[in-house]
């Protein structure tokens, strides 16, 4: 796993297992990869994870049954969603809209990129 410079490493792990979630590659009541097997998979320290699962707790978006494993919890696809959309909208937003304002471009632009966005989509240009 790469890392962005700008974020601490325990959220962008949080992200990674967040994707995961949305995608529902891990489906409410799935194990997700021990303490242990994540900080091998993206090569940090066990404590880093440990600060991962217990803010994604926190959020509701996993539980832990104490000797066996981490597991999606049952809303954990609804909280994830409300999380991210929190955080979308908080924080990369506003560095949108003044980008827009910086480049004279108003939604009706903005919904014409996303259109085509979407329908390369479609098409299996974008992965």
């Amino acid at each position: 796993m790469t890392f962005a410079s700008n974020d601490p490493i325990y959220l962008q792990i949080a992200d990674y297992i967040c994707e995961n979630i949305l995608l529902q590659k891990w489906k409410p009541g799935d194990k997700i990869p021990s303490v242990r097997d994540m900080a091998v998979e993206t090569e940090v320290n066990p404590n880093t994870v440990m600060r991962t699962y217990a803010f994604m707790q926190e959020k509701g978006i996993i539980y832990n049954q104490r000797g066996i494993g981490y597991f999606v919890a049952e809303d954990g696809y609804n909280n994830t969603a409300a999380l991210l959309r929190q955080d979308f909208t908080e924080k990369e937003l506003p560095r949108v809209f003044k980008t827009m304002d910086l480049l004279n471009m108003n939604i009706k632009d903005l919904h014409t990129y996303y259109e085509d966005y979407r329908n390369s989509i479609k098409q299996g240009e974008i992965a």
